[in-house]
C-alpha cells in the first residue's frame, strides 16, 4: 500500500503542471483518410510528429485536432498493412489536410510495440517478429500461445497434450538454462504476466481469453529483450489487446462450436491376441497352487480400454464484443463464455471471461490515459491421468464392471484385497476420483502518457498494474475405490493464492534535429515489483471422513519477491539510414543476497537501411534491404527460487520427533545453502538481414546468432559436513547455443479477385553444455530426466558436449536379422567386459530444424488456408513399449494378466531393457495443424452496417512421422502417458454490427 500513497503526488504533479502550463491554442486540423480505391479508412492513426499530438479517424474516415500551435507541421497518417504518408502542412486557424494512403505488403512503416515504447518496423535494430489477428491460428482455440503456433521463425510452441487449458511449452531460440526457467516472459499491455502455474487450474495463460487479443511482438534477440534486464534470457513476448477505435459502436458477436475425436491411440495387442498368447504359453501356474493357471484368468470379454476411457467432446466457445468511441473516449467492452469437454471422460474446462477498455485523452490530448481490467472464472475437472496408462496394460479380456464392492468395477483380487501389483480398472479411476479446481483471476492496469505543453517532445508514463488469482481444489475418492485401497478413500482440498503488482514510471524524449538529419529517442524509468504467492493444504482425511493428516491453520507457506529497476535506452538515427540503440537495465532482486542482489543487462544494436542510400534508390529488384547487427546481456532467475541463499529449515514428518515429558515435538531441519546465488546471464550476438523483391511481393528476414550463458544453476557434489547435504545447487555451469533463423513471405497471385500468400520460416539451433562443475571435469554429469519402470532408471542427462538432457544409453546388438538380442550390448571402450562404462550419449530431444508453412489462397468472398509445421532431428525415448512391450508382462508374476505394448512381437523381449538404445527413435514430423474454409459474407443488410463471416476448420489433420508411437512431438524427449492431442472440427460464425 506504501507504493500506492506515494504514487498520489505524482498524479498530483501531472494535473499541476498540465494545469499550469496549459495555453489557449485555437488552431485545428481536420480532413479525411482516404485508401487506394478512395474508400474512408477508419481507424487510420493521424500524428503531428513534431509535438506528438494523435488522434484516429472515424467511421466516415474523417479526423480532427485541436488546439494546435500556428506554424509548419509534420503530419503522418498510418494504418495497420498500408504505407504511412508524411507530410508537411502549415497550420493556421482551421486548416483542413485530406490524405490518402497505399497498401505496403512487408508494413515497413508499421508502428511495432518495443519494451516501454514504439517503433517504425524499418528502424528496428533487434530481431524483433509481430502476429497480429488477421495471421492467428484458426478454429478451436482455447489459449492464447495456440495463436502463434508455427507462424514464427524461431519459436516454438507445443502444446502439453489434449487436456483441456493445457497449455504449452514455448522456446524461443530454444531456451537458455539447465534448471531455472526457459519459459518467455509474457507481458500483456505492459503488465508482466506471471507464469506461475495454479495447482487448480490447467495452465496459466488459458485464463486469457484469446478472443481479446490484438497482437503478438516477440522480442529475440538480447538488444530487443535487455530492457527487460533479469527476466528475458528466454526472449520476450508482449501481448496487445484490443482497444475501441470507430466512432459508431461496433458490435461483434463470434461463436465456435467443436467436436473433438482421438487422432491416434497407442497399438496394443487385442483381446484375441491375448487370448492367443495365455492359451500356448499359460499352463504354468502363478503360485504354489497347480490350479491356479494363467488360463484360469482369461476372461470373456473383448474390451478396448482406451475406446472405454476416451470418448469424443464437444466445445463451445462464445465471446460479445462491444467498442467504440463516445464523446472522444475510446471504448470496447467484451465477455466470453467457453465449455470445453475433454476426450478422457470427466475431463471438462469452463471459462468465463470479461475485458474492460477505456482511452480517454485530456488536456487537448497532452494526457493519455489507458485503463484496462480483465478477468476471468475458470472451473475444471481434471480426469484421472492415470487411467491413459492403465488402459495400455489392463486386460482386454476382462469387462468393465463385476458385481463386486469395488463401485462395481473389475479388479485383480489377492487375499481378499486388490492385489497391489496390478493396474487398477481404467475406467473406475476415471469416475471414482473427482478432482475439481476453480480459479480466479484478473489482472489489468491504468497508464498515463503526459505530454508536457511547454516540451511536447517529452512525455511522461506512468504504468500501474495488477495480477490477481486465486485457486481453490478438492479431490475425492470414495471408500470403496480401489485406487485407494491402502487408504480407504481419500479427502483433500487446497488454496493457491497470487498477488502481483507493477509499479512504473519512465520519460520518453523524441527529437527531429532536421538541421543535422538526426533523430534521437530516448528513454529513463525504474520499476518496482511486488510478487508473493500462497499455498495452503488442508486437512486429509479417508473417503469416511476419518482423518489422514491434520494440517494446522498456519502457517500458511507465503513466497514473496521483491524486484527494484531502472532502466533507459537511446536511439539515434541518422539520415533515416543509419540507427544505433543502447539499452541498460539494473535490477535488484530479494532473491539475492547483499552482495549479489544487483545484476546489471546492457545492450546495443546498430542498422543500416542499404534500401534507402543513393546507389539502391533505383534498384528495380530490392524494394527493401536492411542489415542489423546488435549485442546485448540478458538474465534469468525464476529457476532460482526465493532466500536459497540462506539456510531454510523444513519440518520433518511424524516419525521425526521428540519427547519431552508426554508431548511429541517435531523437529525442523536445514536445507543446504548457496549464499553466492547470483544471475544466471545470457551473452547474445546477432547479426540479421531484411529483404525485400519486387515492390515486395517477396520479402522476409535471416538472422544468425550466438548465446553464451554463465553461472548456470547446476547441482554439485560438496563435501561432506560442509554444509547440511552433500550436494548443493550452485551457479557453475555454461551453455552455448548457435542458431539460424530465415523467413520468406510471397506474394504468389495478386489481382482484384484472387490472392495467394504463401509463407515459410526455418530455424536451426544447436544448444551444447560447456561446463558443469568447478573443476571442469569432462566427464561429470549429472541426471536431467528419469522413465518409468524399475527403479532409478535416469535416461536423460546434462553432460559438457553433449546438449541438454541428451539420452545416455547402451548400444544394442542385433542378429543376422535385424532383430535385438535381449541383454546383449556393445563392448564399446573393448576392454572385454560390457558394464556402466559403455554407455554413450545418443542424440537429444531437441530439433535440430523447426519448419512452419502458412498459406491462404483467397478467391472473391472465399479463402482457403493452412498451418504446416515441421521438426527434424529429434528423438523420442519409447517409454511406452520398453516399460509394457515385453513377455512377462502379461504373464506378471504377481497373478494376473496384462496386456502389452505390440512392440513385443518386434523384440520378442522376455524381460525389461530399459536403457537400450532399441528405444530411441527419430521423432522427426510434418504436421498439417490447420485446415481451413471461409466465407466472408461482407454486409448482408439493407443499411450496410451488419457483416457475416462463416468459417470451418480442422485442427490435427494429419501427421507423417516414421514414429510408431502416440505422438512424435514430446517436449521431454520421453514418450509415456501422453494426453492424445484430438482432432477438431470446428464451425464458426462471426456476425458485426
Amino acid at each position: 500500500m506504501k507504493v500506492f500513497y506515494l504514487l498520489k503526488p505524482c498524479l498530483l504533479l501531472f494535473i499541476v503542471l498540465a494545469t499550469l502550463t496549459a495555453q489557449a491554442q485555437t488552431s485545428s486540423l481536420t480532413g479525411t483518410v482516404l485508401d487506394e480505391t478512395g474508400l474512408p479508412l477508419p481507424g487510420a492513426s493521424i500524428q503531428i510528429k513534431s509535438i506528438n499530438k494523435s488522434t484516429t479517424t472515424d467511421a466516415a474516415g474523417k479526423y480532427r485536432l485541436s488546439g494546435l500551435p500556428n506554424g509548419a507541421a509534420t503530419v503522418i497518417a498510418s494504418y495497420i498493412g498500408y504505407t504511412s504518408l508524411t507530410q508537411e502542412v502549415t497550420i493556421s486557424g482551421n486548416t483542413v489536410l485530406n490524405l490518402s494512403i497505399k497498401p505496403d505488403a512487408q508494413n515497413l512503416n508499421e508502428v511495432v510495440v518495443i519494451g516501454y515504447g514504439t517503433q517504425q518496423k524499418k528502424d528496428l535494430t533487434g530481431s524483433i517478429a509481430t502476429v497480429s489477428a488477421k495471421d492467428f491460428q484458426k478454429g478451436a482455440i482455447t489459449s492464447p500461445d495456440q495463436l502463434i503456433q508455427g507462424k514464427v521463425a524461431g519459436v516454438n510452441v507445443v502444446s502439453n497434450g489434449g487436456q483441456p487449458g493445457g497449455g504449452s511449452t514455448i522456446r524461443i531460440r530454444g531456451g537458455a538454462s539447465l534448471n531455472a526457467s526457459n519459459d518467455p516472459l509474457v507481458v500483456i499491455d505492459g503488465v508482466p504476466f506471471s507464469g506461475n502455474t495454479l495447482s487448480n487450474a490447467p495452465s496459466p495463460l488459458s485464463l486469457i481469453n484469446p478472443n481479446d487479443i490484438e497482437t503478438f511482438t516477440i522480442l529475440k534477440d538480447a538488444n530487443a529483450t535487455a530492457i527487460y534486464g533479469s527476466r528475458a534470457s528466454n526472449g520476450v513476448i508482449l501481448i496487445t489487446t484490443k482497444k475501441g477505435s470507430s466512432v459508431d459502436p461496433v458490435i461483434n458477436f463470434n461463436t465456435n462450436n467443436s467436436y473433438e475425436t482421438v487422432a491416434k491411440k497407442v497399438d496394443v495387442l487385442s483381446a484375441d491376441q491375448i487370448r492367443a498368447y495365455v492359451n500356448q504359453f499359460g499352463n504354468k501356474s502363478y503360485d504354489d497352487d497347480p490350479t491356479h493357471t494363467y488360463k484360469a484368468l482369461l476372461g470373456n470379454a473383448n474390451t478396448d480400454w482406451q475406446d472405454e476411457i476416451y470418448k469424443n467432446a464437444f466445445s463451445t466457445d462464445n465471446n460479445l464484443s462491444i467498442g467504440g468511441i463516445f464523446k472522444n473516449v475510446p471504448y470496447r467492452v467484451s465477455a466470453g463464455y467457453l465449455d470445453k469437454q475433454g476426450l478422457l471422460i470427466t475431463d471438462k474446462f469452463e471459462r468465463a471471461t470479461g475485458s474492460f477498455s477505456i482511452s480517454p485523452r485530456l488536456f487537448t490530448d497532452h494526457l493519455k490515459i489507458d485503463l484496462s481490467l480483465k478477468g476471468s472464472l475458470t472451473e475444471a475437472r481434471f480426469a484421472n491421468e492415470a487411467a491413459r496408462a492403465a488402459a495400455i496394460q489392463f486386460d482386454p479380456t476382462q469387462s468393465v464392471n463385476a458385481d463386486n464392492q469395488y463401485g462395481n468395477y473389475f479388479e485383480w483380487i489377492k487375499g481378499g484385497v486388490p492385489n497391489p501389483n496390478a493396474p487398477r480398472n481404467p475406467v473406475a479411476l476415471a469416475r471414482l476420483r473427482n478432482n475439481v479446481g476453480k480459479t480466479e483471476r484478473s489482472f489489468g492496469n491504468a497508464r498515463f502518457d503526459y505530454s508536457f505543453h511547454f516540451l511536447p517532445e517529452l512525455h511522461a508514463n506512468l504504468n500501474l498494474g495488477y495480477d490477481l488469482s486465486k485457486g481453490y481444489g478438492r479431490i475425492f475418492v470414495p471408500a470403496y475405490a480401489a485406487q485407494n485401497a491402502s487408504t480407504q478413500g481419500f479427502q483433500g482440498s487446497s488454496l493457491d493464492e497470487q498477488n502481483n503488482k507493477v509499479t512504473e514510471f519512465y520519460l520518453n524524449y523524441a527529437k527531429d534535429l532536421t538541421g543535422i538529419k538526426s533523430r534521437i529517442e530516448a528513454t529513463a524509468g525504474l520499476g518496482y515489483y511486488d510478487n508473493s504467492s500462497t499455498s495452503h493444504s488442508y486437512n486429509e482425511y479417508k473417503g469416511d471422513g476419518t482423518t489422514i493428516t491434520k494440517i494446522p491453520p498456519f502457517p500458511f507457506n507465503v513466497e514473496r519477491e521483491k524486484l527494484n529497476s531502472y532502466y533507459g535506452r537511446l536511439i539515434y538515427t541518422y539520415d533515416e539510414n543509419y540507427v544505433l540503440s543502447a539499452t541498460m537495465r539494473a535490477d535488484g532482486s530479494s532473491r539475492f543476497g547483499e552482495d549479489h542482489r544487483w545484476g546489471y543487462f546492457p545492450s546495443v544494436g546498430f542498422t543500416w537501411r542499404t534500401i534507402g542510400e543513393d546507389f539502391m534508390k533505383d534498384s528495380k529488384v530490392f524494394s527493401d534491404l536492411k542489415f542489423r547487427l546488435s549485442y546485448g546481456q540478458t538474465g534469468n532467475k525464476d529457476g532460482i527460487g526465493n532466500y536459497n541463499y540462506m539456510a531454510k529449515y523444513f519440518k520433518n514428518t511424524n516419525q521425526g520427533q521428540y519427547q519431552i515429558g508426554d508431548t511429541l515435538y517435531d523437529y525442523y531441519t536445514p536445507s543446504a545453502y548457496e549464499p553466492d546465488l547470483k544471475w544466471e546471464t545470457t551473452t547474445t550476438y546477432n547479426a540479421g538481414l531484411d529483404y525485400g523483391f519486387f515492390k515486395n511481393r517477396v520479402y522476409g528476414s535471416v538472422d544468425v546468432y550466438y548465446k553464451k550463458t554463465k553461472d548456470l544453476l547446476s547441482t554439485v557434489d560438496i563435501p561432506s559436513g560442509t554444509n547440511y547435504n552433500n550436494r548443493l545447487l550452485t551457479n557453475v555451469g555454461n551453455m552455448e547455443v548457435r542458431g539460424l533463423e530465415a523467413s520468406i513471405n510471397v506474394a504468389v497471385v495478386k489481382t482484384e479477385h484472387t490472392s495467394w500468400d504463401i509463407g515459410v520460416n526455418m530455424a536451426y539451433n544447436k544448444r551444447e553444455v560447456t561446463n558443469l562443475t568447478f573443476d571442469s571435469d569432462p566427464n561429470f554429469k549429472i541426471d536431467a530426466g528419469g522413465i518409468t519402470g524399475g527403479t532409478g532408471n535416469n535416461i536423460k542427462y546434462n553432460a559438457i558436449g553433449q546438449a541438454p538432457g541428451s539420452f545416455f544409453v547402451r548400444k544394442q546388438v542385433y542378429d543376422a536379422n535385424g532383430m535385438p538380442l535381449e541383454g546383449v550390448y556393445a563392448d564399446l571402450d573393448g576392454n572385454g567386459v560390457v558394464d556402466a562404462n559403455d554407455k554413450y550419449f545418443y542424440h537429444s530431444p531437441d530439433p535440430k530444424f523447426t519448419f512452419g508453412f502458412n498459406s491462404a489462397f483467397s478467391y472473391k468472398k472465399w479463402t482457403l488456408s493452412t498451418v504446416l509445421r515441421a521438426n527434424i532431428g529429434n528423438y523420442v525415448y519409447d517409454n511406452v513399449s520398453s516399460n509394457f512391450g515385453v513377455r512377462s508382462n502379461i504373464l506378471s508374476p504377481s497373478g494376473l494378466i496384462n496386456n502389452a505394448n505390440v512392440d513385443v512381437y518386434k523384440t520378442n523381449f522376455s524381460n525389461n531393457e530399459y536403457l537400450s538404445d532399441y528405444y530411441m527413435k527419430n521423432a522427426s514430423f510434418l504436421k498439417m495443424d490447420n485446415l481451413g474454409l471461409a466465407f466472408d459474407a461482407g454486409k448482408i443488410s439493407k443499411n450496410g452496417n451488419t457483416t457475416l463471416r462463416i468459417s470451418a476448420n480442422v485442427q490435427n489433420v494429419f501427421v507423417l512421422t516414421k514414429y510408431k508411437g502416440l505422438d512424435p512431438e514430446i517436449t521431454t524427449g520421453i514418450d509415456y502417458n501422453l494426453y492424445p492431442r484430438p482432432r477438431t472440427y470446428t464451425l464458426g460464425l462471426n456476425v458485426g454490427f
